[in-house]
Order: C-alpha cells, then structure tokens, then sequence
C-alpha cells in the first residue's frame, strides 16, 4: 500500500506552470514566461502564471512544503523501523532532485520554471537546471537525509535511482557525500535510454536491485514515476509544486 501526499492546489499551480515549458528563446533555446502571448480569458480553476508562480513561492517560503516534506518522511521512517529488523537484506531506494536534494535555487532565479539546458546565473538568472547541477552545491533536503541515516543505523542499504544523465556522476558524487549521505548503488540514466515513463526506466532499475537478493522496502520520490512499476514494499510520494515528469 502506497501512501502519496496529496496537494490539490499544488496540481492546480503545476497547470499553470506548465506554460513556461513550452515557450522558449530562440537564441538560447531557455524557456520564458514573457514570450507567451497574454491571456485575455482566465480559464475557470486554472490560475494565471504569475499568480501559479507567485503561490508557489508563498507556499515554498511559508514553511508548508518543508511541513508536508517532513510528515511523508516521518511515515517512511515509521516503517522503515517496523521492517528494517525483520526483511531479508532490506534496502531502500531514494530519488535524488527534490528527493534527497533540492534545486530550488536554481528554480527560484527562474521564477519556479524547470528549465534543464543552458548556462546559470543565479544572480540575474535564467539557470539551467544541468548547469546547477553540475555546480555541486544543492542543498539536502533534511528530512530524506536523517532518513537515511537512520537507515545506516539499522544496517539497511541506500540505493539511489535518478534521472541525471552519467555525466552528471562525479558532480553528484561529491553533492551527495558533502551532505551527508552514503549509498551502496547510485544509478543514473544512460543517455541512450528512451522511454515513455520514467518509471520504465526505474521499475527495471529496482528489479535489479532485488535480483541481487535485496527486500526493497521502501521507495521514496517526489514524482509518481519515481514510484510507479513494483519491486519495493511501500511508496512514499513527497510534495513537488513546481514540476511534473512523466
């Protein structure tokens, strides 16, 4: 049984957002929201996007989304408790962005877009999220750390599964050690790798994962295609306002 934090408002903000995606700067190839052409009809329950963006900043810095981060993860660390003891070679499997590390600087020169290529500039922006990246200097994200400490603790193995492409592998190396964490497998996603989902390239990641003998016993991700396609125990869907990936 699965058990996903829910935030209506929020999947209405990610609408609104997704504007930004598909307007981009022909010399740069950056998205951005001024080259969208402006709207003169509001559609009903969709918020426009500087409202979209302006709530996402105000439930960001309200405190909310660190509050809603730390009660999935307090459900995760309940279980991990329960079953760490008792699993045959448990291991757990983390997501990295927005995971076990947050990007939010990146996205927040952006005016919370999600834009993945180009140069950063973290004082005037735009700034590319692989750019970011490769800076090394997300911060974790707290609570999905002491998680895995704690699962340190009880002997239970880390497995990391992201998106980031290889070249990305040293500077999330060092990302990763310099805030804390420890794994026993960090995978990433080749970059000859297409799929529809995310999740048919992370199912069979995790499959893998349990041939080697291991009880996956809990999965944690901010996206439900971190989550989707079996080999783990329990999921545990934490907050994402700002994007959606299939």
């Amino acid at each position: 049984m699965a058990i996903l934090s829910s935030i209506l408002p929020m999947r209405r903000l990610l609408i609104g957002l997704l504007v930004v995606l598909v307007s981009t700067c022909s010399a740069s190839g950056f998205a951005s929201s001024s080259s969208a052409p402006p709207q003169k009809a509001r559609v009903s329950g969709v918020p426009n996007l500087p409202d979209a963006q302006r709530q996402v900043g105000e439930y960001i810095d309200s405190g909310r989304y660190d509050r809603e981060v730390g009660k999935v993860v307090a459900a995760a660390r309940v279980w991990l408790d329960k079953r760490a003891k008792s699993a045959a070679k448990p291991a757990i499997v983390l997501d990295i962005d927005e995971t076990s590390l947050s990007n939010w600087p990146a996205m927040r020169v952006n005016s919370w877009t999600r834009i993945q290529d180009g140069p950063c500039d973290l004082q005037k922006g735009p700034c590319g999220l692989r750019a970011w990246q490769a800076m090394a200097q997300s911060k974790a994200i707290t609570p999905t750390l002491a998680l895995a400490q704690r699962a340190r603790q009880l002997g239970v193995a880390i497995f990391f599964i992201t998106g980031r492409p290889p070249r990305l592998r040293e500077a999330t190396e060092r990302n990763l050690r310099e805030q804390g964490f420890d794994w026993a497998g960090l995978i990433f996603r080749p970059d000859d790798v297409t799929v529809a989902s995310v999740a048919d390239f992370k199912a069979p990641e995790r499959r893998k994962i349990t041939e080697q003998g291991y009880s996956i016993i809990l999965n944690l991700g901010d996206q439900e295609s971190d989550l989707k396609g079996g080999y783990s125990e329990r999921t545990f869907k934490l907050p994402n306002p700002v994007y959606y990936i299939r």
